[in-house]
């Protein structure tokens, strides 16, 4: 009796470690990024570049704004107000001090000129606002505007989650992906969320990092301070990082150790 109990017993314990360790097994599929839209078929070597809006500057934006010219001192009466926007240093702290945020009405209150409204503009769209604004002042002049809070947040099943500045103009999904040590083994790369705000709300997008068609999709270009979360994969549920071995395989030898008592 003993005897085919402890046949019985090695039989099941076999079998749920077998179950176990096939379910915390992740498919090539999952985990393999930019795959052929037609399974086993090589990866097209030419993608058309989908239309992709430019940002339009939204309300809370801080942007980065210079005026340039050969008069120093008159495009400095441009670039200094009390005090605050005389640093000539250009670390990410005084590159905020030195911004105008875009207030609730859509504007920025800038020197000698007054209310600009920017709200809904482009960089480009904004840099001939501010300079037909300048010319009345100052001719022969360069406008610079740079958005400084442009910002990517990762959460989820990434290896290095949280805020990353950008000091770009654009950035591309796989680019962002990399500043975050990309995707753990036990993230979800056919489902993952892009958040992002717009003047009229919030938009989620869902996208599959695994086919190819990704590269052409409107989305694959980020935008200041969307947020990108990465889902974990059901298999994760059963992962090797998460589930109770030590629990289980302790209480499997306890009672292969009572079995091996009741036998003598």
């Amino acid at each position: 009796m003993i005897n085919t109990l402890y046949s019985l017993f090695k039989t099941a314990t076999l079998l749920i470690v077998l179950s176990l360790f096939f379910s915390s097994c992740i498919s090539q599929k999952e985990i393999k990024y930019l795959q052929p839209s037609v399974e086993d078929s090589p990866n097209r070597s030419e993608f058309s570049n989908a239309d992709i809006e430019d940002y339009r500057f939204n309300y809370g934006d801080n942007i980065y704004i210079n005026i340039r010219s050969l008069d120093q001192k008159a495009s400095d009466l441009f670039n200094s107000t009390s005090g605050s926007r005389t640093t000539n240093s250009y670390n990410d702290a005084s590159i905020y001090l030195n911004s105008y945020t875009v207030d609730v009405n859509g504007e920025i209150d800038f020197p000698l000129i007054g209310k600009i409204k920017l709200v809904n503009l482009t960089q480009s769209e904004a840099i001939k606002q501010i300079q037909k604004a300048v010319d009345v002042y100052l001719k022969e002049t360069t406008v610079i505007v740079k958005l400084v809070n442009f910002n990517i947040t990762f959460v989820g099943e990434v290896k290095k989650p949280g805020e990353y500045k950008i000091y770009q103009d654009k950035i591309s999904l796989f680019e962002a992906i990399s500043l975050a040590g990309d995707i753990s083994d036990y993230g979800n790369k056919k489902a993952v969320k892009l958040l992002r705000s717009t003047n009229a709300g919030h938009e989620m997008i869902t996208l599959d990092l695994t086919s190819e068609d990704i590269l052409e999709s409107p989305y694959f270009y980020l935008k200041p301070n969307d947020v990108i979360y990465i889902e974990p994969l059901p298999s994760k549920q059963y992962g090797f990082a998460t589930f109770p071995y030590s629990l289980l395989f302790s209480t499997i030898s306890s009672v292969i150790l009572i079995i091996t008592f009741l036998q003598k």
